[in-house]
């Protein structure tokens, strides 16, 4: 029997807890295909929000209280921008800025994000890949009662606070998956959707055009897609999931998330504390599996993603 080739499907720090935990499994076996729609130009250098906290996450150096950023960092070089006048709300540390800096000079010379990202990974030694959704710009923009704000600021600068009311995807019309994106779907024995938002960390990937004709292409060829809920009771264990699900008509819960991936998955995992509301997803049409979705360290990383991919392996 040929070895599993996983894609998953992340962006944030749920979904980057998961892929470390599969990558645990699978090494080089795994594929995680990034949001870039939180991307941001800070400072002259492009920022990519998504895709690095994966990549410090898969290569053991995230800052552990938080989920991104690099542990131990310093933050000389912006402490000193704020001497100069420049905005320090978007606070990127030292070592953190060397990535950054070495992707701008990548992209100057013509490489595409997906050649910069994928030289930083394996400059870090990584096992698994991590692709960019798309090499076009997407930029997520947030509706508020103060109008329409970049990702960036609704999500650090005013961290959070302004309800929700409406979600566009900048630049999406135009983009693609990339290349290896698509080879990646192509080539997967089984497709993971990660414990992230999934209005504006999956749902970028999926409003990717052409995106979900290759999902649901690799469903046909017998491919199994699970999604793992990021809500548990109610609420998200990091970020604004929950409260973004219910200012935009959602029902913020396991079922509400199920719903919005109903057409898309066949496998929906969720939390022990969620297990009342396994009838009603069954119902949706998909297959559930209860466990304790809560990872607080390396080992339940590994063992939530063992959970996932023994509960996708062939009956």
């Amino acid at each position: 029997m040929p070895a599993p080739l996983i894609v998953a499907l992340a962006g944030g720090v749920g979904g980057a807890k998961l892929a470390e935990g599969l990558q645990a499994h699978l090494g080089a076996r795994l594929t995680v295909v990034v949001n870039t729609a939180d991307d941001c130009d800070r400072h002259g250098l492009r920022v990519m929000p998504d895709h690095d906290t994966v990549l410090y996450t898969l290569a053991g150096i995230e800052q552990a209280a938080l989920g991104w950023g690099i542990e131990g960092d310093t933050h000389a070089v912006m402490n000193q921008l704020g001497v100069y006048g420049e905005p320090t709300w978007f606070s990127l540390g030292d070592r953190d800025l060397a990535l950054h800096i070495a992707r701008a000079a990548a992209l100057r010379r013509g490489d595409r994000p997906t050649e910069a990202c994928l030289a930083a990974q394996r400059a870090l030694g990584l096992a698994a890949r991590i692709l960019p959704m798309t090499d076009s710009p997407v930029a997520t923009a947030v509706e508020t009662d103060d109008g329409w704000l970049e990702f960036q600021e609704y999500f650090v600068h005013r961290r959070q606070e302004p309800e929700v009311r409406g979600l566009r995807f900048d630049g999406l019309e135009a983009a693609r998956p990339t290349p290896e994106v698509a080879a990646a779907l192509e080539e997967a024995t089984a497709i993971v959707i990660g414990p992230s938002n999934p209005l504006v960390s999956i749902g970028p990937i999926l409003a990717v055009p052409r995106m979900r004709d290759r999902l649901a292409a690799a469903r046909g060829r017998g491919v199994p897609v699970a999604a793992v809920s990021p809500i548990i009771g109610g609420r998200a264990l990091k970020g604004p999931a929950d409260r973004m699900l219910a200012s935009l008509g959602h029902e913020s819960s396991a079922l509400g998330v199920a719903r919005l991936y109903a057409d898309l998955v066949d496998l929906f995992v969720l939390d022990d504390a969620d297990a009342e509301l396994a009838p009603e997803i069954e119902a949706l049409g998909l297959r559930t599996l209860v466990t304790d979705t809560v990872m607080g360290d390396d080992a339940s990383r590994a063992r939530l993603a063992g959970a996932v991919l023994e509960a996708l392996e062939p009956t």
